[in-house]
């Protein structure tokens, strides 16, 4: 299961519709969910509730501005690899403060998708558009170029 671990709620239909369109291609490939919890005033009541949802028997990775960038080719060999060891992967999207280290401490991965900061239900549809692509890579598809 890949699961996206997430601050917060999409409040714009256009990307509900983004997400939900990119959610149903790659339930084509695996399971995958969306878990959004609370978007807190209190930074600490946001990074206990991340810190609660984390499970540390999945493959956590969590996407801050500071991580490794990687290409579309190298993310979709991570995903790949960990599937094969570890049948779950969690992706973690803070909220405006961004990922406090406590959480970035408990993932296996700290990646970046760029120096640019984006609007979380944006990047929400950018991550899960890269995942799409990961697995028609990974499943020799065209569609990544």
């Amino acid at each position: 299961m890949i699961k996206i671990l997430c601050v917060g709620k999409i409040k714009e239909r256009y990307l509900e519709e983004l997400i939900n369109d990119y959610l149903k291609r790659i339930k084509k490939y695996h399971k995958i969910e969306i878990q959004e919890l609370k978007d807190d005033i209190n930074y600490i009541k946001e990074i206990k509730s991340l810190e609660l949802a984390i499970n540390q028997k999945d493959y956590n990775i969590a996407l801050d501005i500071k991580g490794k960038t990687l290409s579309s080719l190298e993310f979709s060999e991570i995903i790949k690899k960990t599937l094969i060891f570890n049948s779950n992967i969690t992706f973690i999207i803070g909220g405006s403060n961004g990922l406090n280290e406590s959480i970035k401490n408990k993932c296996n991965l700290v990646i970046s998708f760029s120096d640019l900061t984006f609007p979380h239900g944006l990047f929400r549809g950018i991550l899960l558009e890269q995942i799409y692509r990961a697995f028609k890579i990974i499943n020799n598809e065209s569609y990544h170029k």
